[in-house]
């Protein structure tokens, strides 16, 4: 499985990323090991959305940093 997942940082900016390994995912970003969010820390789990299909999670995430996508994002999943 895939999830696209929606982080808030201490900035209140926020991140989305994609990973077959969400739990792991979440551990790297508190311990600063993920670049964007190093110096935002500590980060939050919004939401994540699951996937079976790699490229459509891939495919939505990348919507979801577009403007539209980022429209939705704020409108109907944070």
């Amino acid at each position: 499985m895939w999830y696209v997942y929606i982080l808030k940082c201490s900035d209140n900016s926020h991140y989305t990323g994609c990973t077959n390994n969400l739990f792991d995912r979440i551990i790297r970003h508190n311990k600063g090991q993920i670049h964007y969010t190093k110096d935002k820390l500590p980060v939050k789990l919004l939401t994540y959305i699951v996937f079976m299909d790699k490229y459509q999670a891939y495919n939505f995430e990348r919507y979801l940093k577009s403007g539209s996508g980022m429209a939705f994002r704020n409108k109907r999943l944070i």
